[in-house]
C-alpha cells in the first residue's frame, strides 16, 4: 500500500512537467469534474451525503478538520482531495472504485493545476448576477459590434480566422428563416443582393421584425416551453379550447411586449389590479399542464402531480433549473432542497384546479367582440329609450286609439270575470298586497320556493278556467335597460284549484285538462305546470320580455258551477330562478267553453280593457299604465320593435360565438406539504409556505409583505434587476435561435451539471444589455442578427471543422435543417397556397385515415378542415399531446406534455417519404407546378428557373438541369397515356386545378416540383 508520503513524492514529482496552456478556471474547468464525479455523494444532498462533507460549497472544500485538509490553497501536499484522486488504493481512491467513476489523467491534471494556481473559488457562474463586462478593444469589421468582439477575443485566443460574410442571396434567407419562419419572396432576395449595404441589412432587419409573420416564428419557440397543446394530454387526451392564450403571445411578441411584463401576465395576470382579459388570458399558462378526466383517477394524487408539473416547468422556462429533480430528495447537483421544492410549489396552491374531470373554461371575448358588443348594447339602449318615451305625437296617437277601442269594447261582451279576493297568504312568509286593480303584489324576502294560497270568491254561475296574469311593476325593476324593466324572473312550477261550497263548506279538487300561455320559453312550457314535478315548470325571464308580461289559462276538466258564496281556493306553487317570485299577478275565471288568452276578442288585457272603459277619465296612474302598453303595439313603433328584435338576435348570435379559453381563477390555498419520496400518500411531511429557493434569496429578495407571498411576489422576484438566471436564460435560448447552439449548450440547464458557456462575458453582456433595454426582446435580437458573427458564412472548410468540429467559437455560421412547423409553411409559401391571416383556432390539415383509432374516451375522427384553415401555418395545426400529427412527429415535433428548450434534429428516410408523398406536400407540388405553367414562362429552362427561384432564391446549375429536364421527359411519357394516372394524381388535395391546363404536363411537373421541394437544400437554413 502506498502512504500519502509517497504520494505526495509522486505529485511534487509530477508537477513541474505538467505544461497547462492557461490559467484553470474552477467553474469552467473544476466544478464539472466534481459536480459529475463527486457531488453525488459530497454535494447538496443530505441524504446522499457521506463523511458530512459538501464539496460544492466553500465551507466543505476547504474544510480543516483533525489536521486533514481537503483543499489547501497553499500547499497542494496537504490537500486530502488531491491525495484521494491519485491514490491507486482502493480504501483510499476517490472516486471509490465500486462507484465505477474514474477520473482521467486530464482531470486529474486540471484538479492539481487549479490547486497548484490557488485554488481560487467562485460560487456557481449562473448564481451570481451578472455585471455588464466591457467589449474587448479589438479590430472587427468596420459593421460589427460589441458581439464580434467578444467573440472574436475567444477566435484569437485560438489562433482562428472567421470566415467572411456569406454571399446576399444566403443572407436574405437566413434572415427570413430565422425571423419569420418563411422565406423570402425572390423579390426581395434580389433587392438585396443588388445593393447587400449594411443600410439595406438594417432595414430589411427593421421590416422582419415589425411582422406579424416574426411574432409567430417567436412564438413557435415559447409555445414549445410553456408546453402548449389543444388536448390534456392523460388517460383519453380530450380537447381543449385555450388557443386564446396562443394568440395573446402572437400579440406580444408582436407588440414587442417587455419581457417582464410578459412574465408577470403569464404567471399572475389574473392577481394585477383591475386585470384586463388580455392579461386573464396570459394567466392561462398556469392550465396548460396535462391534466385527467379518468373516472378512477385519485384527485389527491392528481393534485400533487399538478404542483409538481407546474414547478418544473417554471423553474426550467425561467431559470434554466432542474427542480424537477427535487420532488423525491435533494437535488444532488445544484443547492436545490425538496423543501425548496414544495415551497416553490406553495405559489401555485392557489389556482383553482379540477383534480379529475373537464377544467372549466370561461367566455372571453376578443377585442373585436368586446366593441361589437359595446355597440350592439349602445343600439340596444337607444331602440329601448324609443320605446320606452312617450312623445307628443305617441300621446295623439294613443288618444284616437283608446276612443276607438272604448267604442269597440262596448260591443264586444267579456269572456273573464274578475273575483274578489277574500283571502291570501304565501306559505313562505312574503306579504301579499292587494291592488285596486284587482292583482297581488308580493313583498320582502325572495326564498328560492313559496306557494301562494289565494281565495276567491267568483260570481255564481259556471267556470270552465282559471286565468293568471303575471304583470309588471317598477318595485322589481331590473337595473339594465336591456333587460326589461318592471319584469321578473319565475318558474311556476304547480297549480290547484279547490271548490268550497258556501252551503255545506264540502271540498272538490278541480281537475285541469291543459294549459296555455302567451309566452314561452325553451324547455320550460306551462304544461310542465300539470307534470307534478317540482323541478320543472312554466319559466319566465325577465330579459326575454322588453315590454309585454305573460298571461296563463288553465282549462277545467269538468265544467263547475258556482253558487252565492262559494269560494275557490287556489295554490299557485313556484320555484324560484336567482330568488326572484311571481312579483304581481292577477286570477280572473270564465264559462266560456273554450277560454282563450283574450278577454275581449281585442287582444286586450283586462286591466288595461278597464283603463279604456274609464277612458278619458282615467287615473293619472291608470294613463301611465296604458302608454306602456299602447307602445307596445303602437304603428309607429313597428320598426322600432323590429329593430329591436334584430339587434337581440345579434347580440345571442354574439355571445354564442365568443370563444372559451382556459383562465387561472383562485380559490383559498391548498395546502401544501413536503412530501418524502414525493409520496402524495404520505402526509407525515411539514406544511410550507411559498417561497423561492433558499440560496438565490441570498442573491436577490422575495419582495413580499407579511401576508402569503403570491404568484405575483414570484413573478416580480424572476424579474428583479438582481435574480441571476432569467436575463442569462432568455437571451442564451435566442442566441441558440440564430446562432444554432446556445452560449450555454444545455440551454435546459445552468446548473452544476449544465455546460460551462463558451462566451462567458458575451452572455453577461447580452443578459444586462437585455435587462438594461427595458427587457426589450426585439433590441437584443437586432444586436445578434447586426453583428457580422451571425452573417458570416456557413461554409465547412475542413482545416475549420478539424480545429473546432463543433463551431464552439464561432468562425463560422451553422447549418441546421428546418424546425417542422417551418418546413410546411415554407412549401405553402412558395406554392401560393399559404393563407396568413393571423391568430384564431387550432387547425386540422390532412392526416392518415384511422390514425387517431386507438384514441378513446370518447372515441373520435379526425377531420380535416377545409377551405382557408387547411393552409393555415403549422403553428396553428391542432396539437394532440398523444397523436401529435404524424408529418409534425416526423420532423421532430415535440408532443409537448413537458417543457422542451431544445428540439432534436434528425435526418432520416422517413422525412422524405413525407416530403414525397404527404398529401399536403403532394398538393403543393401541384399548385407550384401550377404556378410554373402560368407564370414561369413557355421553356422548360425558363420553367426551371422559376421554380428554383421560387424555392431555392437562386437559379439553377447546368447539372441540375439536366436530371431535371430527364425527369420531366420521363413524367411526360407516362402521364401522356390514356392509362388516368394523371387525372388521379391531380386530385390529392381540396385545392382546385386552374383550368386550361394540359392535365399531362401539369402532372409531370408536379413531379418536378416535388423533387425540388425535397432538396436538402430547400428545407435547410444555411
Amino acid at each position: 500500500m502506498r502512504t500519502f508520503l509517497s504520494v505526495a513524492a509522486f505529485f511534487v514529482a509530477a508537477c513541474g512537467s505538467v505544461v497547462v496552456a492557461e490559467p484553470v478556471d474552477f467553474n469552467r474547468d473544476v466544478r464539472p469534474i466534481l459536480s459529475d464525479a463527486c457531488f453525488a455523494c459530497h454535494g447538496p444532498d443530505a441524504g446522499q451525503r457521506k463523511a458530512e462533507l459538501r464539496l460544492d460549497q466553500r465551507e466543505g472544500l476547504f474544510r480543516s478538520r483533525d489536521g486533514v485538509t481537503v483543499v489547501d490553497p497553499k500547499s497542494a501536499e496537504h490537500s486530502e482531495l488531491l491525495q484521494r484522486i491519485l491514490s491507486d488504493d482502493p480504501d483510499v481512491m476517490m472516486p471509490p472504485a465500486s462507484g465505477g467513476r474514474r477520473l482521467t489523467a486530464a482531470e486529474k491534471d486540471t484538479i492539481r493545476q487549479w490547486i497548484v494556481e490557488g485554488a481560487e473559488f467562485r460560487g456557481h457562474w449562473a448564481y451570481i448576477p451578472p455585471q455588464r463586462p466591457e467589449p474587448p478593444a479589438i479590430d472587427v469589421a468596420p459593421d460589427g459590434n460589441a458581439i464580434d468582439r467578444f467573440v472574436q477575443q475567444q477566435l484569437d485566443a485560438r489562433k482562428l480566422s472567421p470566415l467572411p460574410t456569406a454571399d446576399p442571396v444566403t443572407l436574405a434567407r437566413r434572415l427570413s428563416f430565422d425571423l419569420t419562419g418563411l422565406p423570402p419572396t425572390p423579390e426581395t432576395v434580389a433587392e438585396f443582393a443588388a445593393d447587400p449595404s449594411p443600410q439595406k441589412w438594417a432595414a430589411m432587419v427593421d421590416r422582419l421584425l415589425s411582422s406579424q409573420h416574426y411574432a409567430e416564428r417567436m412564438t413557435a419557440l415559447w409555445l414549445d416551453q410553456v408546453r402548449y397543446a389543444d388536448t390534456n394530454g392523460i388517460h383519453g387526451d380530450n380537447h381543449r379550447d385555450v388557443w386564446m392564450y396562443r394568440d395573446y403571445v402572437i400579440d406580444a411578441f408582436h407588440r414587442n411586449m417587455p419581457f417582464d411584463q410578459f412574465t408577470i401576465e403569464q404567471l399572475a395576470g389574473d392577481l394585477l389590479p383591475d386585470a384586463t382579459d388580455e392579461q386573464k388570458i396570459a394567466s392561462g399558462y398556469n392550465r396548460l399542464l396535462m391534466t385527467t378526466r379518468e373516472g378512477g383517477a385519485q384527485p389527491k394524487e392528481y393534485l400533487a402531480k399538478y404542483s409538481a408539473d407546474r414547478v418544473r416547468n417554471a423553474s426550467t422556462v425561467w431559470l434554466g433549473a432542474t427542480m424537477g429533480c427535487c420532488e423525491c430528495h435533494d437535488h444532488k447537483f445544484d443547492p436545490y432542497s425538496i423543501r425548496d421544492f414544495y415551497r416553490f410549489a406553495a405559489f401555485f396552491a392557489d389556482i383553482q384546479d379540477v383534480a379529475v374531470g373537464v377544467q372549466p373554461q370561461v367566455k372571453m371575448p376578443s377585442r373585436d367582440q368586446k366593441e361589437r358588443q359595446a355597440a350592439l348594447q349602445k343600439q340596444l339602449e337607444d331602440i329601448q329609450h324609443t320605446l320606452t318615451t312617450q312623445t307628443p305625437e305617441l300621446d295623439a296617437a294613443m288618444n284616437q286609439w283608446a276612443a276607438e277601442l272604448k267604442v269597440k269594447l262596448a260591443e264586444t261582451p267579456r269572456q273573464w270575470t274578475a273575483a274578489a279576493v277574500v283571502d291570501m297568504k304565501s306559505t313562505a312568509g312574503q306579504q301579499l298586497t292587494l291592488q285596486p286593480d284587482g292583482s297581488l303584489l308580493t313583498s320582502g324576502p325572495q326564498p328560492r320556493h313559496d306557494t301562494y294560497i289565494v281565495v276567491l270568491q267568483p260570481p255564481s254561475g259556471s267556470i270552465t278556467g282559471i286565468r293568471l296574469e303575471t304583470l309588471r311593476d317598477d318595485s322589481f325593476a331590473l337595473k339594465s335597460l336591456s333587460r326589461a324593466p318592471g319584469n321578473g324572473n319565475f318558474v311556476m312550477s304547480g297549480i290547484q284549484i279547490t271548490h268550497i261550497r258556501n252551503a255545506d263548506s264540502e271540498e272538490q279538487s278541480l281537475q285541469i285538462e291543459n294549459a296555455i300561455a302567451s309566452f314561452e320559453q325553451d324547455k320550460w312550457p306551462v304544461k310542465n305546470v300539470l307534470d307534478g314535478k317540482d323541478e320543472t315548470g312554466w319559466a319566465v325571464s325577465g330579459h326575454e320580455l322588453p315590454l309585454k308580461a305573460p298571461t296563463a289559462v288553465f282549462r277545467l276538466k269538468t265544467p263547475v258551477t258556482l253558487s252565492d258564496g262559494d269560494r275557490l281556493v287556489i295554490h299557485v306553487q313556484q320555484n324560484a330562478v336567482d330568488r326572484h317570485n311571481i312579483g304581481r299577478f292577477r286570477l280572473s275565471t270564465t264559462a266560456a267553453e273554450t277560454p282563450s288568452l283574450d278577454d275581449n276578442g281585442l287582444g286586450l288585457a283586462p286591466q288595461y280593457a278597464a283603463i279604456i272603459e274609464a277612458w278619458p277619465n282615467a287615473t293619472d296612474q291608470q294613463k301611465t299604465d296604458l302608454a306602456t302598453h299602447y307602445r307596445s303595439v303602437a304603428p309607429a313603433l313597428d320598426a322600432a320593435r323590429k329593430q329591436l328584435a334584430e339587434v337581440t338576435m345579434q347580440q345571442k348570435a354574439l355571445d354564442a360565438a365568443i370563444p372559451e379559453t382556459l383562465i387561472t381563477r383562485t380559490q383559498a390555498p391548498r395546502e401544501i406539504r413536503v412530501l418524502a419520496r414525493g409520496d402524495w400518500m404520505d402526509d407525515s411531511g411539514d406544511v410550507v409556505s411559498p417561497a423561492v429557493p433558499d440560496f438565490l434569496q441570498e442573491v436577490v429578495n422575495l419582495r413580499s409583505t407579511e401576508q402569503r407571498a403570491s404568484r405575483l411576489d414570484l413573478a416580480q422576484w424572476l424579474v428583479d434587476k438582481q435574480n441571476p438566471l432569467v436575463a442569462r436564460v432568455f437571451v442564451n435560448r435566442l442566441w441558440k435561435v440564430f446562432l444554432g447552439k446556445g452560449i450555454v449548450r444545455s440551454a435546459d440547464d445552468f446548473g452544476s451539471q449544465g455546460t460551462w458557456p463558451t462566451h462567458p462575458e458575451l452572455l453577461d453582456w447580452l443578459a444586462v444589455e437585455f435587462r438594461d433595454s427595458g427587457w426589450n426582446v426585439q433590441h437584443v435580437i437586432r444586436q445578434i442578427v447586426l453583428s457580422s458573427t451571425y452573417r458570416r458564412s456557413s461554409a465547412t472548410p475542413q482545416e475549420l471543422v478539424d480545429a473546432d468540429p463543433f463551431n464552439q467559437w464561432l468562425a463560422r455560421q451553422s447549418r441546421f435543417r428546418l424546425d417542422a412547423e417551418f418546413i410546411r409553411d415554407t412549401s405553402l409559401a412558395v406554392s401560393g397556397l399559404l393563407v396568413d391571416r393571423v391568430g384564431g383556432r387550432s387547425v386540422k390539415p390532412y392526416q392518415p385515415a384511422g390514425y387517431w383509432a386507438h384514441l378513446n374516451f370518447p372515441k373520435r375522427e379526425w377531420q380535416a378542415d377545409t377551405g382557408e384553415d387547411q393552409y393555415r401555418r403549422g403553428l396553428y395545426t391542432y396539437w394532440c399531446r398523444t397523436f401529435l400529427h404524424p408529418s409534425m412527429r416526423s420532423f421532430d415535433a415535440p408532443s409537448r406534455e413537458e417543457c422542451t428548450v431544445d428540439r432534436p434534429r434528425s435526418n432520416n428516410s422517413l422525412q422524405a417519404l413525407v416530403l414525397l408523398n404527404d398529401p399536403s406536400y403532394v398538393e403543393v407540388a401541384r399548385a407550384l407546378a401550377a404556378r410554373t405553367l402560368t407564370e414561369g414562362g413557355a421553356t422548360v429552362p425558363a420553367r426551371l428557373d422559376f421554380l428554383f427561384r421560387q424555392c431555392l432564391s437562386r437559379t439553377f446549375r447546368p447539372e441540375e438541369a439536366a436530371v431535371l429536364s430527364r425527369l420531366l421527359l420521363s413524367q411526360q411519357q407516362q402521364f401522356a397515356s390514356a392509362d388516368g394516372s394523371a387525372v388521379e394524381f391531380l386530385k390529392v388535395g381540396q385545392s382546385a386545378v386552374p383550368s386550361g391546363l394540359d392535365t399531362s404536363e401539369l402532372a409531370a411537373w408536379t413531379s418536378v416540383a416535388r423533387v425540388i421541394l425535397n432538396l436538402h437544400e430547400a428545407i435547410t437554413r444555411s
